[in-house]
């Protein structure tokens, strides 16, 4: 009964998972407006710190720092509904787009969805405006926020671009010995039975994935599947951005190299212009990028039926979800621990600071990204494209619009201009 006192709260974790369109940087700014500024579960410095300190680790980085959030306001039980609550609405419209796909042949088209790219920028510009006023307050750590966002920009594609910079950014701001913490609460014990599972199911996933593949077994692609997402949520640092490019390695091109053609092995593969479609339209669906996981776990399971096509989905989806979960929690025990030293607790204010750079640089990167599909001859979709942002921007910033009704204006927005976009 207890746990009943933390409905609202799961209540605002689905809120956010319908809305957070854009990716991680769009997540964690929705997570500031909805966690922090409305519902003050968490500080705005605990987001930050929550945020950096999963940026660092391997897997879904805002599903990690949502995640810690439901941990810090109820414990293990509620970090499991958390994670569920988050994963489940994109889990499932991903699956049902791949069946669809499958089935009945989607053409492509998702311009009615195409005013979500400006939209996802406004959220990540009010975002940012709001945690610069409380993390830019000295002249070193205007100059981390700068060459943040300079940095950000120039290497947004590359993994390592966003733990360099926390790593940097941190080291920095020790160079000052000004702030000196308060001895503080008792870390937290470390959850060593975490990696004790996340490694035991590795290995597992591993020799059974294998062995379905040398005995021919009649369901060997599920296990396949596991062990591919689990490897995928395990090892992937820098978020959906680099997750997709992976998978297509994995799911495309591995399929068609010589080796795999000479040994006639049977791997998991998808042609080339479903996985192109997915990997469009997991932009397009609110939640985390790996739920793109769920939509190739339906698509390489096509051939078996709409049943094993569910299967398919859900076996990928928690391949991927779960090393994520598993390795945030036995490291966040120890990050905690590291907090009560100095030299630690100084460098906070310099990640802070990264962090804010890290959205700025995304929001330009984006930007250009979205500026080099259009074309100056055609003004009116420029026009349309610069009014959602500010609408967005404005309407979260300013008016504290909820964010589902701005998607929801958007998606509608969409649909009249469609034939314009």
């Amino acid at each position: 009964m207890r746990y009943l006192r933390h409905i609202s709260f799961l209540k605002a974790v689905l809120q956010h998972s319908i809305t957070a369109f854009g990716g991680p940087q769009v997540a964690v700014g929705l997570m500031q407006h909805r966690f922090v500024e409305k519902r003050k579960d968490i500080s705005a410095e605990e987001l930050m710190e929550y945020n950096a300190f999963c940026q660092l680790l391997p897997g879904a980085s805002s599903t990690q720092t949502i995640v810690l959030v439901g941990y810090k306001k109820g414990g293990l039980p509620l970090a499991i509904l958390t994670l569920l609550i988050w994963m489940t609405p994109a889990v499932l419209i991903m699956a049902g787009l791949a069946i669809f796909f499958s089935h009945f042949e989607l053409h492509g088209s998702i311009k009615s969805l195409s005013l979500m790219q400006p939209m996802s920028i406004g959220f990540i510009v009010s975002a940012t405006i709001m945690l610069f006023k409380r993390a830019i307050k000295s002249p070193i750590t205007k100059w981390i926020f700068i060459s943040a966002t300079i940095i950000t920009f120039w290497g947004f594609s590359t993994p390592w671009t966003i733990p360099i910079i926390i790593i940097f950014s941190g080291i920095l701001t020790n160079f000052s010995n000004k702030r000196i913490p308060d001895d503080g609460a008792a870390p937290s014990a470390v959850r060593w039975k975490s990696l004790l599972v996340f490694v035991v199911l590795f290995i597992i996933a591993g020799f059974l994935s294998e062995q379905a593949v040398k005995q021919n077994w009649e369901c060997k692609k599920i296990f396949n599947l596991f062990e591919t997402n689990y490897r995928f949520g395990s090892l992937v640092f820098g978020g959906g951005d680099v997750l997709i490019p992976i998978m297509y390695e994995q799911y495309v091109t591995r399929p068609q190299s010589e080796h795999i053609k000479e040994t006639k092995r049977d791997v998991i593969s998808i042609p080339k212009d479903a996985f192109l479609t997915g990997a469009g339209l997991v932009r397009a669906v609110p939640g985390p990028i790996f739920s793109i996981s769920s939509y190739m776990g339906a698509m390489v399971m096509q051939s078996k039926g709409i049943f094993w096509q569910g299967v398919g989905a859900f076996v990928a989806s928690l391949g991927i979800f779960l090393p994520s979960f598993l390795i945030v929690l036995f490291f966040f025990p120890i990050w905690q621990h590291l907090k009560k030293y100095a030299l630690f607790y100084r460098s906070l204010e310099g990640i802070y600071a990264a962090i804010v750079g890290i959205m700025a640089g995304a929001t330009l990167y984006l930007s250009k990204d979205i500026a080099s599909g259009m074309s100056m001859s055609k003004p009116i979709p420029i026009l349309i494209y610069l009014l959602v942002f500010a609408f967005a921007t404005y309407s979260l910033l300013k008016q504290k619009l909820a964010p589902q009704w701005i998607a929801l204006i958007c998606i509608l927005g969409g649909l009249i201009f469609t034939n314009w976009l």
